[in-house]
């Protein structure tokens, strides 16, 4: 018989919950992210069956093992075949080295594929038990977009989205912005953690327990299970049997989008290697080279906005799925199997002169545009090739995220490339619509306060 998953925090001082309670509670009452105490495993024979399958119903096989029995499964593929009405396309370069774009949903950017699924899950279990939440989210730029997309309308759920005010682009911010509804912002002056402390304080806070916080960042484990679904549509999609094997290069901030990776491997996926490119918040790295991790305070503000992160969340659960233990303030209370966590992984730096070359010679030599993040995880392979060069064989397997659209960075692009992307879909007719944000200094008495007199 087949246990049920439950999720554990990774501080280790908070109950079991299923899947359920983990979505709507977002973090744990310890402060620590939720994680599952089993990892459900797909076969080869499994995996190799997905290239027959449109993105949504490997978006079910995968989702499906970790909810068993708590969505039907009617009712979980009518939530899946909504969320994902859009393409996923493997963009070839040269040999056998393609570009994931995850850049063709709502918002234009990677974020919606976890935003739009999490969005209606936690709209099925709340019209189930007829109560509403207050989601509270930080945001570096498409995180803020895609929930605000996502969660625009639900009749249960209220959204606060916070952002530094002077760290992500006007496009970014007017897709937060002309919203309005049940999707309120806020502007605040500081950093991408400062916003984030914010609101992981609130969650800590008893004083706020009556508003039901709950969060959409990737501190929330609902986040995480859908990201994994696309690591395993491009294998499925590109391999050429069942013996193959991928890299997957990825640019990473908060690093939800590596953790969505692994899951997807310590599934079965078989991933050969992650290369982790980071911007110059190079925390990571620095820790991956010298075992010590210390947190960049402020965080260092580079053109791939969204990945200025001196310290993120999912280090925490990258750690405990390595067999250790971090606080949420950073510090390493038990070491991972850092041998095995390097086996898996390779972590580097970009600076923002080699993103700019990158984003120039991608399309000089291969024709087409790719915008900061994309950039940083393209530079990091191309490093990671000469780096370990017996990976970097014609025939090997791999794929780059390319995580937004080139037209939500229209500045860098057209002073990179003298060019101006083509604006997709999503990211046009919002010059005419009204913006309403509130202003805030990093405050966190003014952050409750602005909660306590504004939600009930």
């Amino acid at each position: 018989m087949v246990q049920p998953i439950r999720y554990y925090s990774t501080n280790h001082d908070s109950e079991r919950v299923n899947f359920r309670e983990a979505l709507l509670r977002g973090q744990a009452p310890d402060r620590g992210l939720y994680m599952p105490d089993q990892i459900p495993q797909l076969t080869r024979e499994e995996i190799w069956e997905f290239s027959k399958m449109p993105y949504y119903e490997i978006a079910y096989e995968v989702v499906s093992r970790f909810l068993q029995d708590e969505i039907p499964a009617n009712d979980l593929k009518a939530i899946v075949k909504d969320a994902y009405n859009f393409e996923v396309p493997l963009e070839h370069l040269y040999n056998r080295n393609y570009l994931m774009r995850l850049d063709q949903g709502p918002t234009a950017s990677f974020k919606d594929f976890a935003a739009r699924m999490m969005g209606r899950l936690m709209q099925y279990f709340l019209r189930q038990e007829g109560r509403k939440l207050l989601i509270l989210t930080a945001t570096s730029g498409d995180t803020g977009s895609a929930i605000a997309n996502a969660f625009y309308g639900l009749d249960n759920i209220q959204v606060v989205i916070l952002y530094p005010e002077t760290e992500v682009t006007d496009r970014q911010r007017k897709q937060m912005t002309t919203l309005h509804n049940n999707i309120s912002v806020i502007s605040l002056d500081g950093k991408f953690d400062d916003c984030q402390a914010l609101v992981k304080k609130a969650f800590s806070d008893c004083d706020l327990n009556y508003l039901g916080l709950s969060s959409a960042n990737s501190i929330n484990i609902g986040r995480l299970l859908p990201q994994s679904v696309y690591y395993f549509y491009a294998f499925a999609k590109l391999a050429k049997d069942m013996d193959d094997s991928i890299i997957f290069s990825v640019p990473s901030g908060n690093f939800g989008d590596l953790m969505g990776g692994l899951i997807a491997k310590h599934m079965g996926l078989p991933v050969k290697r992650f290369v982790i490119s980071t911007n110059a918040n190079d925390e990571v790295p620095l820790y991956f080279s010298g075992g010590i991790y210390k947190t960049i305070v402020p965080s260092r503000n580079c053109i791939s906005s969204a990945m200025n992160v001196g310290h993120p969340s999912n280090i925490a659960r990258i750690i405990d799925l390595y067999g250790g233990v971090m606080d949420e303030k950073g510090n390493i209370l038990k070491i991972p199997d850092v041998k095995r966590l390097k086996s898996d992984m390779y972590a580097l730096s970009i600076s923002d002169e080699l993103t700019r070359a990158t984003i120039k010679e991608v399309y000089e030599r291969h024709h087409t545009f790719i915008e900061p993040h994309g950039a940083v995880g393209w530079a990091g392979l191309q490093q990671f090739f000469i780096d370990q060069p017996l990976d970097s064989y014609p025939g090997q397997l791999t794929v780059t995220l390319e995580t937004a659209h080139p037209a939500k960075f229209p500045m860098e692009i057209n002073d990179i490339l003298h060019i101006d992307p083509v604006l997709p879909p999503s990211l046009a007719n919002l010059e005419d619509k009204e913006e309403i944000m509130q202003p805030m200094k990093n405050d966190y008495d003014q952050f409750k306060a602005y909660l306590m007199m504004n939600f009930k």
